[in-house]
Parts: C-alpha cells; structure tokens; sequence
C-alpha cells in the first residue's frame, strides 16, 4: 500500500505542534513549498544522559522527520568543553553514550561531532566575524540560560553562542531548533544573518517546569527536579509521585506538560486504568480532553501520575538498556 503525501498544510500543522514560536512561520512555509527535502538541526551537549528536557526536542525532531525534513542531530563536544562540562576523556564517553541513545530512540537522524568541522579556517573565520559585531553584555544575556555558572563565566562561555550560530550556517540547514532557553542565541544569527550571509528558521519548543513546582530550575543534580534515561522504574516512579501536581490546576503542571510533550506525540490513547470504585479505565484521545478533564476534578493526580509514569517507562526502557 502506497502512504500518501502530506501536503504542505499537513507538514506545516505537525511541525507547529506543541511548538512555542517560529521564527517565521511565513519563511518555514516558503522551504515547505519550494524546497523537496528541507534540514532541521539540534545540539546537545554530550555531557550527562538524556533528560526530560531532551525529550520534548527531541519529540520535535521526530515531528520534522514525518514532515520530510532531514533530521541532523548535533553533538557538540567542544561546546560542552567550553562550558566546563568535562575534560575530553570524559566529553568522548558521553559522545558514545549519547550515539547509542539516539540510535534506541529509532529515527533517522545524522549524528555530526563539532569537533569533526568547528575547527577549521572558515568555521573560525565566521566565529571571529560575529564576535566583531557582538556586544560582551549581548553575549552574557545568551548564555544565561545555558551556561554553567554564568555569575563567574569564562571568556570560553561567550565564544559558545557565536559558535552555536556559526553551526547552522556549516552544517546547511534550513531549521534551527531548540527550547525556549536557546531563544537568545538564535537572535543573534536572526540579527547578524548578512554578517554570516546566512539566514534560517528557528523553531522554539516550551520548557518542562521543574518537577520540584514553579520557580525551581529543572536540574538532575537537584533530587526530585528531573528525570534521565539512566533512571530505573523505580526512580521513575518515585520522582513523578513526588512531582507538583496540585488537583484540577493545569498551568505549570509539570505532570501534565509531559503528557502533552513528549507522551501524546508517540501514543493515540492516552489509557488511565484505576479500580471500578474510582471510575474504571478510560481512554483519552487527546491531550485538550485529558487537561479538560484534569480540571474537572473528574482525575485524581495519582492516578494521572501512575499513567505517565508507565508511558515514560516504555519509552525510556530501551534507551536505557542501551546505556552503558
């Protein structure tokens, strides 16, 4: 049986799905109609296992893939060096670590190491370019979202978003994509497109609030706040039960936003099972329908957080078995 060709609106719908800004809608629609097989990007730093945070980007890139986007995956080891995130003994482990995790996640994507293309002569000769004509207070502003430490940063740290905006140019991409955190470094390569003469799409995914409540960093290195591929069922289990999730409130319910991040992009019901005296299984077609519900009252937080912490079990079970 021959699968049929989503249009343009079709692509376009799954693309801004669970998506918080792109940055323009009207030049993504334009790569939709005119190009046959347009590129999106993501970098992370190989420094530490797959999270919660990865996931929702993560679940974006797979989004782009269905949309006949070539997906490039970015594992950026001299950046994760500039941050202090490790000597290079300890940033190649992770490199290997995260080969394997993207390979058990199962799409199609290109792994590309920074350090494999950011040193060469053009590569640096763009950094410099941009450094030229970015402010130092510009640069510190990027960085506080992603930075180690930024009260002492390193001269390193505000090399790092220039770089960020050199990659998209080097690796040729038509999307940049990343959380809401990443916002800032992709203004500036917004701003300074005729100095890079290069100009690109960048797409914005929301934040998971920290599983700790609103106004706390979700962090690994802060128990209860996140939860990593490496964490057993068990762990799991525990830090979602321990999660903020006051009843009937949907906003910054980190419960909820995993549900509807990363979740219900992978799944066509979302199954809640709980005993007859509680109100039997149901299930739920969409994610408008659990949150409506959810602030019904008609769904106890534990027994939402039972459901998630299944489904994040399923998802995770094979990467972790993939982790060593």
């Amino acid at each position: 049986m021959v699968k049929k060709e989503m249009s343009v609106e079709e692509r376009l719908e799954l693309i801004k799905r669970n998506v918080a800004e792109i940055i323009s809608e009207e030049d993504l629609i334009t790569v939709l109609k005119t190009k046959k097989k347009p590129s999106v990007y993501c970098g992370y730093e190989p420094s530490g296992p797959m999270h919660l945070g990865h996931f929702v980007t993560i679940t974006k890139l797979m989004d782009f893939e269905k949309a006949g986007f070539d997906v490039k995956i970015l594992l950026a080891d001299v950046h994760a060096m500039l941050n202090r995130k490790g000597n290079e003994e300890v940033i190649k482990k992770e490199v290997e670590n995260w080969r394997k995790t993207i390979k058990a996640i199962g799409f199609r994507a290109k792994v590309v190491l920074g350090s494999d293309f950011q040193f060469k002569e053009e590569y640096q000769m763009d950094v410099m370019r941009l450094s030229q004509n970015s402010t130092i207070n510009r640069g510190l502003r990027s960085m506080q979202e992603i930075a180690r430490d930024v009260e002492h940063a390193t001269i390193s740290q505000l090399w790092y978003p220039l770089m960020q905006v050199a990659d998209i140019k080097h690796l040729g991409v038509d999307v940049a994509e990343g959380g809401l955190e990443q916002r800032k470094v992709h203004m500036i390569g917004k701003d300074m497109k005729d100095v890079l003469d290069y100009n690109f799409i960048a797409v914005h995914t929301p934040l998971i609030t920290s599983l700790k409540g609103p106004g706390e960093k979700m962090s690994k290195s802060l128990p209860g706040s996140g939860i990593s591929v490496t964490d057993s069922y068990d762990e799991i289990k525990k830090t979602i039960n321990g999660a903020y999730c006051p009843e009937k409130f949907v906003q910054d319910n980190p419960v909820l936003q995993i549900a509807k991040l990363i979740i219900f992009p992978r799944i066509k019901t979302f199954e809640i099972k709980r005993p007859d005296k509680f109100g039997g299984n149901i299930s739920i077609a969409t994610y408008e329908e659990l949150e409506r519900i959810y602030s019904e009252s008609k769904l106890h937080p534990l027994d939402l957080k039972n459901a998630v912490t299944g489904y994040l079990e399923e998802i995770i079970v094979p990467i972790r078995e993939n982790w060593k």
